[in-house]
C-alpha cells in the first residue's frame, strides 16, 4: 500500500493566500567552507571563476549549435520569447551537450549542492536562460521551489540552483534579482493549476499562476530588500530553491547567457505533483 506523502507546503489555494514559515532548514549540513558563510542567511553564494575562458568559449559555441541546429527546430525543449523567434530557454542543456554538461560537473557545482543538501544529488532540471540584446523578456517574482513542488511534487526546499554564467552579468541586461532571507518563507499562491500549464508558464514574462501576490512581494522586499547579482562570465551564482528572485528584460545590446542546473537530493525525490495535475514532461523535472 503506498502512503500518501502529507503535504506541508501548501499553494495554488482558491483564495487568501498567505505567507508561511519555512519548515525546513536551508544548509542542511554543518560546514566550515568559507566559500558558504552567509549562504544560509543570504539564500546564495556567489563563485567567481567557476568555469576558464576556453570553456566558457566552448559552451556559447554549442549554445549557436543548437540554437540553429535544424533538427531541433520544433523540439519542445527549446522556448523562444513569445511571438518571435528569439530563444528564450534551452532546456535539457546536459543531455543535449556534452561540451555543457562536462563544464558544470568542471564548476564544482555538484560538490557545493552536496554540501549545502548535505546529501547525494541528481539533476532535477537543466536549461540554458538567454536573453538576447534588444529582445531578452523578463522573468517575473517568483520561487522556484512553489512551482516545483506544485507541478512537479518536490516533497521539501531541498534543491538548490546553480547559475553559471556564459556572459557578463551587468545591471543593464536582465541579471538576476534576489530577496536575501526570503527562502525562510513560503509564499503561497492563487488559483488553480491549468493542464499543461507549463505550455504559457515558460514563455510569460508574467504568468497568471505560480506567481506571489503584488502586496505578499512588496512585504519581503521591505523586510529583506533585493540583492542585483553580477558577474563576470565564468561565475557562478548557488541560490536556494525557495528564495523569492526575478530578472528584467533585457533591451541593451549586451547579450546576457546563464547554464541553470537544479540539484535535488536524492532524499527528496518527487512524488506525484501536489496541484493534482498530470507531472510535467522529463525535460523540466527527471523522476
Amino acid at each position: 500500500m503506498t502512503l500518501a506523502v502529507v503535504d506541508r507546503y501548501v499553494s495554488r489555494v482558491p483564495d487568501n493566500p498567505k505567507i508561511l514559515d519555512r519548515q525546513d532548514p536551508v544548509l542542511w549540513s554543518e560546514t566550515s567552507n568559507p566559500e558558504l558563510i552567509g549562504y544560509a542567511s543570504a539564500g546564495y553564494a556567489q563563485f567567481d571563476r567557476a568555469l576558464s575562458s576556453g570553456d566558457v568559449a566552448a559552451c556559447l559555441e554549442e549554445i549557436d549549435r543548437i540554437e540553429n541546429d535544424p533538427a531541433l527546430r520544433d523540439d519542445p525543449r527549446i522556448v523562444r520569447e513569445e511571438g518571435t523567434s528569439a530563444v528564450r530557454s534551452i532546456f535539457d542543456i546536459r543531455e543535449l551537450s556534452p561540451i555543457v554538461s562536462a563544464a558544470v560537473e568542471l564548476s564544482g557545482a555538484r560538490r557545493h549542492a552536496q554540501e549545502i543538501l548535505g546529501s547525494d544529488v541528481y539533476v532535477h532540471q537543466s536549461r540554458l536562460n538567454y536573453k538576447p540584446g534588444f529582445a531578452g523578456g523578463a522573468f517575473y517574482w517568483h520561487s522556484d521551489f512553489e512551482t516545483w513542488h506544485a507541478e512537479d511534487g518536490m516533497p521539501a526546499p531541498r534543491a538548490v540552483s546553480a547559475s553559471i554564467s556564459l556572459t557578463r552579468n551587468e545591471v543593464y541586461n536582465g541579471p538576476l534579482m534576489i530577496s536575501p532571507g526570503s527562502q525562510q518563507y513560503f509564499v503561497q499562491c492563487a488559483g488553480e493549476t491549468p493542464d499543461d500549464h507549463y505550455r504559457q508558464s515558460l514563455v510569460a514574462t508574467r504568468p497568471d499562476v505560480g506567481v506571489p501576490a503584488e502586496h505578499h512581494i512588496s512585504t519581503i522586499v521591505d523586510e529583506c530588500g533585493i540583492d542585483v547579482l553580477t558577474g563576470e562570465a565564468g561565475s557562478m551564482t548557488m541560490f536556494d530553491c525557495n528564495a523569492l528572485h526575478a530578472s528584467s528584460g533585457n533591451i541593451s545590446p549586451m547579450p546576457r547567457a546563464n547554464i541553470f542546473v537544479v540539484f535535488n537530493s536524492v532524499e527528496n525525490t518527487v512524488v506525484e505533483p501536489f496541484s493534482g495535475t498530470e507531472p510535467r514532461p522529463g525535460f523540466l523535472a527527471a523522476r
